[in-house]
C-alpha cells in the first residue's frame, strides 16, 4: 500500500482560506487615494437609521462627495462615485479608492463603474478599523461636534445637519493631520500661500518680543507630503521622501 500511496487521508479536507494582505498605500498629492464608508445617524424614533455616505481624500482629508439616505443601497454608492469622479476630474489610473468589505462596496455595478473609471479597488481586512483610519477619524469629528444632535427630527433634519458639517470641515476646520490648514486649502493647492503668511506673525513677534522665546524661533506646523494607509517598510518610505 505504501509503493502505491495509499496509506494516507483520503478523504478531502477542510482549509482555511489565507489571511487578508494589509493594504498598504501611499498618496503624496490630491485625488490618488479616496478613502469611503457609510455611518447611521438616529432617526426620531428608537431603532430608525439614516444613512450618511462620505467619500474622502486621503491627503487633503477633503470631502469629494456626500450623500444622506433612508437605507443602504449601492445604487447610491454607485451615483455618489460616478458624480465625485466627474466633479473633481480625476483621470483613468490614477485613483486608488479604499474602502470596508460591505456588501454595498463590492456590488457588482459598484465595481464595473470602478473597472470603467480606470480606479484601483482597496479594502480593509475583516474586522480591522485602522485599515480605513481616515474615514473612521472623519465620522469621530462628526460625531463629537457639540451640535451633533443625538436624535435628528427627520430625514431633512438629518440632510441639512450634514450640509452644514460638510461646510465647515472642508472650508474652516483646521485639521492637525495637516499642518493646521483647511482641507479646502490643500486640496486646491493654495496651502503653501497660507504657510507663507503664517510665517510672518511668530516671525514679527520673535523680532519684538525674543524673551518669551526660549528654545528656538517659532515655526508654523510642518506640512506632511505624503499620506500613508498603513505605512510601508522603511526602505520604501525612504525612497518615496527621497
Amino acid at each position: 500500500m505504501r509503493e502505491h500511496d495509499e496509506v494516507r487521508e483520503r478523504r478531502r479536507q477542510a482549509t482555511h482560506p489565507g489571511r487578508p494582505l494589509e493594504p498598504e498605500l501611499i498618496a503624496t498629492k490630491p485625488n490618488e487615494i479616496w478613502s469611503w464608508d457609510i455611518t447611521k445617524l438616529h432617526g426620531p424614533e428608537k431603532r430608525t437609521y439614516y444613512y450618511l455616505y462620505v467619500i474622502l481624500d486621503s491627503y487633503s482629508h477633503y470631502v469629494t462627495g456626500w450623500t444622506t439616505a433612508r437605507a443602504e443601497r449601492a445604487e447610491l454608492s454607485k451615483g455618489l462615485m460616478d458624480e465625485s469622479i466627474a466633479s473633481q476630474g480625476v483621470p483613468s489610473g490614477q485613483l486608488t479608492l479604499h474602502s470596508d468589505r460591505g456588501s454595498r462596496v463590492i456590488a457588482k455595478g459598484v465595481a464595473h463603474l470602478l473597472a470603467d473609471s480606470g480606479v484601483t479597488k482597496s479594502h480593509s481586512r475583516p474586522h480591522v478599523s485602522n485599515d480605513n483610519p481616515y474615514s473612521e477619524s472623519q465620522f469621530r469629528t462628526l460625531k463629537y461636534r457639540p451640535e451633533f444632535p443625538d436624535r435628528c427630527g427627520s430625514f431633512e433634519d438629518a440632510q441639512a445637519h450634514c450640509r452644514r458639517f460638510m461646510s465647515w470641515y472642508n472650508e474652516h476646520h483646521r485639521h492637525s493631520g495637516i499642518g493646521y490648514h483647511t482641507p479646502a486649502d490643500v486640496h486646491y493647492g493654495r496651502a503653501e500661500k497660507v504657510r507663507e503668511r503664517r510665517e510672518t506673525v511668530p516671525l514679527d513677534a520673535y523680532a519684538e518680543y525674543p524673551e518669551r522665546f526660549v528654545h528656538k524661533v517659532p515655526t508654523p506646523p510642518a506640512f506632511p507630503t505624503v499620506a500613508w494607509i498603513n505605512q510601508p517598510e522603511q526602505e520604501i518610505t525612504d525612497s518615496v521622501n527621497n
